[in-house]
């Protein structure tokens, strides 16, 4: 047999439903605040990364702009152009008393116009050596910083190093990375080196170039606050050069190799950046965050840190984890508040349900609350009192069914000896030739017989009008014929519609001793019988008997109808008025049976209302 785990009370499935509804709260809460926390914090790691970077590359980007423009300057300023014209056949600087005395005011001015522009770039401070050459490499210019010295012969140690024809001969500005300063062997300086050809200002002919070395502080000095973790790395790209960067300084490396698991560019909030989830050699999986410097082709990668990704989400998992248990706080909470408010009240109402199964039928005013259980605890209550009442009713019902059989029983005779003594007083009344007797014999034991043998509760109305024939003619020859009965009945159908035994009788002996013997005069009796259609749709038969008597009191009504009257030893006057209408209301309800209408000195009707139902079921 397959066994349900769900429960079958009511307040087992709220129980349920209630832990159910709780946990799966809690189970999607968890889900949804997980993967948002985990998107969130991913993407507040990117963009805090992205915003570190971005702070770098503005700086870098702004100091090599304002490099970059100085250099420019120098390739585009006509007072250069004039000086490297002048010098570019001149091996010499000329003495003060020589006729080319004015091309040393030349140089000095140029000089001086060329430590102006240096001290007015903004970026200067990067800036550690500024040499413009003819040339043929004699009579330059130089201004070193504060790092850098006077190298006789410089431009001759540039000219022959590797990096110079390259820088000076590409149509652009061209980066190779961090290299140790040519013009300083005594310490170890990285520099960035930048050499352009200054041109005839008409013409494409080259009048010498210029040569900027920037230190590597242009970097160093914003990446000292970067906050790096230390299993984070950090690369920097210059042309075709990586360097990472461990411990303040650039070491000449490569990114490690790693696959592209996802991008997720779509998190960092300038276009320009780059971001996406890798995998390493190692199987780790790491996130690799790229910026832009500037527009000349650096570019700075993170990958950003995993211990700090997990310390993180490790505090948002203590915040999820909070969060649950406020849920499940909530549930328990939830949980006791449905007990008292539900499951108590309904304890209550199934315990006096019980005692009301046991035949304990008490009001209960306890559990009568002021909500929707209560106004059950008050039904409840409402119907153990009405059960009461129809058990009270049902036993008084018995007891007056019980009466009423032992009357009928008390008021059986032996119906052989009657049988039989009616069998002789009419055998001897017609050998005497005597026919009113040998009539009310006759009548007389049809009456008994149907008294002693009938068996059936109800009889046809054919068969009760019989039997009122015959009590009627007894009754005639008693008052010497000043009686008379008449029969109305409005259509031939109705002679099969069923009526109780002795229904007609008793009504019809209460209209002759309690009407018409009491009046003094002759006596008329009218039965009428038709079959209406009420307003409700209810087809009844509906007797009336009707005799010109004394009348009757709204009192003696009453009475009449409640059996009031004082009993007789007469059967018929037993089987009474009020027995007959008790019968007929004990059958089909109180909406049937007798009605009275009377007028003292004139007439009385008395009215029997019956549900029309026909022998053959109709």
């Amino acid at each position: 047999m397959n066994k349900t785990i769900l429960p079958k009370s009511i307040r087992g499935k709220i129980m349920l439903c209630t832990a159910a509804t709780t946990l799966a709260i809690a189970a999607i809460t968890v889900a949804v605040c997980f993967q948002v926390f985990q998107s969130f914090l991913r993407r507040n790691q990117i963009q805090s990364a992205e915003y570190n970077l971005q702070v770098v590359s503005n700086n870098v980007s702004a100091n090599l702009e304002n490099i970059v423009g100085f250099t420019n300057w120098c390739c585009s300023n006509q007072e250069i152009n004039h000086y490297l014209q002048a010098f570019r056949s001149q091996s010499r600087m000329p003495s003060i008393s020589s006729k080319n005395s004015y091309l040393r005011v030349m140089a000095l001015s140029t000089y001086d116009r060329l430590k102006e522009e240096y001290h007015n770039t903004h970026s200067f401070g990067y800036i550690t050596r500024v040499l413009i050459s003819p040339a043929n490499r004699r009579n330059y210019l130089q201004i070193t910083g504060s790092s850098g010295s006077n190298v006789p012969a410089a431009p001759d140690i540039l000219y022959s190093s590797s990096f110079f024809g390259p820088l000076t001969t590409a149509p652009d500005y061209q980066w190779i990375g961090l290299i140790q300063d040519p013009l300083i062997s005594y310490q170890e300086q990285l520099v960035i080196p930048i050499s352009r050809p200054i041109f005839h200002q008409l013409n494409s002919q080259m009048l010498g170039w210029v040569y900027l070395s920037i230190s590597d502080r242009i970097l160093l000095d914003y990446l000292e606050s970067f906050p790096l973790e230390t299993d984070a790395s950090l690369y920097l790209t210059i042309g075709e050069i990586t360097y990472e960067y461990q411990n303040g300084t650039f070491l000449e490396s490569q990114l490690p190799h790693w696959k592209q698991l996802r991008d997720i560019s779509r998190q960092c909030f300038n276009q320009e950046s780059h971001a996406c989830h890798i995998q390493l050699e190692d199987g780790s999986r790491r996130t690799l965050l790229t910026c832009p410097l500037g527009n000349h082709g650096w570019t700075i990668s993170h990958i950003l840190s995993e211990q700090a990704y997990q310390a993180q989400s490790k505090l948002y998992l203590a915040i999820i984890l909070g969060i649950v248990m406020s849920i499940i706080l909530l549930g328990l909470v939830l949980y006791a508040m449905l007990n008292r408010l539900i499951n108590r009240p309904v304890q209550k109402l199934l315990g006096h349900i019980s005692q009301i199964s046991q035949g304990d039928f008490t009001r209960d005013p306890s559990i009568e609350w002021g909500d929707e259980l209560g106004t059950i605890g008050r039904g409840i209550n409402q119907m153990s009192e009405n059960v009461v009442t129809l058990m009270n009713k049902k036993v008084e019902d018995e007891k007056q069914k019980k009466d009423l059989e032992y009357q009928i029983l008390q008021s059986q005779i032996n119906p052989h000896f009657l049988y039989n003594t009616l069998n002789s007083i009419k055998w001897m009344a017609t050998i005497q030739n005597a026919t009113g007797i040998a009539e009310m014999t006759t009548a007389l034991a049809r009456l008994m017989k149907s008294v002693s043998k009938g068996t059936s509760a109800r009889i046809t109305l054919k068969e009760e009008l019989d039997l009122v024939h015959d009590y009627f003619l007894i009754q005639q020859y008693r008052y010497g014929g000043s009686i008379t009965i008449d029969y109305q009945i409005s259509r031939n159908e109705l002679y099969q519609c069923l009526i109780h035994r002795f229904t007609l009788q008793p009504i019809i002996e209460n209209a002759l001793f309690h009407g018409i013997e009491p009046k003094g005069c002759a006596g008329r009796i009218l039965v009428k019988a038709e079959d209406p259609i009420w307003p409700d749709g209810r087809h009844l038969l509906v007797i009336s008997v009707t005799d010109n008597g004394v009348g009757m009191s709204e009192e003696t009504i009453q009475q009449v109808l409640k059996g009031d009257a004082p009993p007789t030893a007469d059967f018929f006057r037993q089987v009474g008025i009020n027995n007959v209408n008790k019968r007929i209301q004990y059958n089909f309800g109180e909406a049937y049976g007798i009605t009275i209408e009377s007028r003292l000195g004139e007439y009385t009707t008395m009215k029997i209302s019956l549900p029309f139902e026909t022998a053959q079921g109709e």
